[in-house]
């Protein structure tokens, strides 16, 4: 009989990892369909058999053109920013102990934009470049410097939250509350541009809006190795953050360090969030709509929900950059503002779902 039951258990163990791999082999296919159709999207009206060519070098000279010189670092551009903006809020949400928290909603991708905002109009990391003669662009041409200022701007505010959220009684509440209020602080972007000129001013509003546009190669190798990094640090501490879901106190038992955990954890999500902003502007709420998303499929084992997060990030940013481009063509909408307007009704769902956050 207990042999019996111990095979039942391994067999209901079995099946239950095996829905958890075949959710992420879904999600794989899911993220890899949408990148597809990203590179086929678009006015210049390319087959799949062209793109295809176009990939593997045996296209024409303009198809092949357009794809490497344009849709292929967008599409790069918008998956190493989509997993990382995903990871830093699927471990800040763990570590806080907050389903709220992402690196928009606490103010960290605003702090990191001031500061990189700074590093482009005081220490001349950015110029301007004229973007099909109809508007301004900006390009980074010192990505040490304004990411630096940017992990800079970033992590004042991470420290600051680490702090609150070590009092007696913090609640999710008050986090956001936090956000808010340092969101509210590092909108001295405006004060900065004040006391530009008139081409700087444009320049650095075009930029705060996002765009998954202005990176070239160099700096989606920058985002996409610090990501994979910390996407490497987050896996190996998986089975940790499993036991911090059970309460600190419980994960201390376990033998958790968990101090430094958290300020590890913290840290490296302030550069990875940091990190994207500096090169794409601010995108709100991929952080924060992806882990509750794999969340419903997955649970919280971290063991899956990590790389899950980190691939549904990255599809829901490739998306999103899809309808920017198609819904008003020619028209190329803001990848920041667009998030912002479809993530801001399930951060309202959720806000109602806890009943006021208590």
């Amino acid at each position: 009989m207990r042999r019996k039951s111990l095979e039942t258990l391994n067999n209901d163990y079995g099946r239950y990892i095996w829905r958890k791999w075949l959710v992420l082999l879904v999600l794989l296919v899911i993220t890899a369909a949408s990148g597809l159709f990203s590179l086929i999207a678009g006015s210049a009206g390319l087959s799949v058999k062209e793109v295809i060519l176009a990939i593997a070098h045996r296209g024409d000279l303009r198809t092949e053109t357009i794809i490497w010189n344009v849709r292929m670092p967008k599409l790069a551009t918008a998956a190493a920013v989509g997993a990382a903006l995903a990871l830093s809020g699927c471990i800040m949400q763990n570590v806080l102990r907050n389903p709220l928290a992402s690196s928009s909603t606490l103010g960290v991708s605003q702090g990191a934009s001031f500061g990189a905002a700074v590093a482009i109009v005081y220490f001349g990391a950015g110029i301007q470049v004229n973007a099909g003669g109809t508007s301004s662009a900006l390009t980074v041409t010192n990505p040490a410097l304004v990411t630096l200022c940017a992990f800079a701007g970033g992590m004042a505010t991470t420290v600051v939250i680490l702090a609150i959220s070590r009092l007696r009684g913090t609640t999710p509440a008050t986090m956001v509350l936090v956000g808010v209020a340092l969101s509210s602080m590092f909108t001295g972007t405006a004060l900065i541009q004040y006391f530009c000129d008139d081409v700087m001013v444009a320049t650095v509003v075009y930029w705060t809006f996002g765009s998954l546009g202005r990176a070239g190669w160099r700096d989606i190798a920058i985002i996409a190795v610090l990501t994979f990094g910390a996407f490497g640090y987050f896996i190996y501490n998986r089975w940790n953050y499993n036991a911090m879901e059970s309460g600190t106190s419980t994960a201390k038992s376990l033998g958790v360090h968990v101090d430094a955990l958290i300020l590890s954890s913290m840290a490296l999500c302030a550069l990875i969030s940091s990190v994207a902003v500096a090169f794409v502007g601010c995108i709100s709420f991929i952080g924060l709509i992806a882990p509750h998303i794999m969340r419903r499929f997955l649970g919280n084992d971290y063991r899956f929900l990590i790389p899950a997060s980190a691939l549904c990030g990255s599809a829901l940013l490739i998306l999103s950059d899809i309808v920017s481009r198609t819904l008003l063509s020619p028209t190329v909408l803001p990848i920041g503002a667009l998030t912002s307007f479809l993530g801001a009704p399930l951060f309202l769902y959720l806000i109602i779902k806890r009943g006021g956050m208590k």
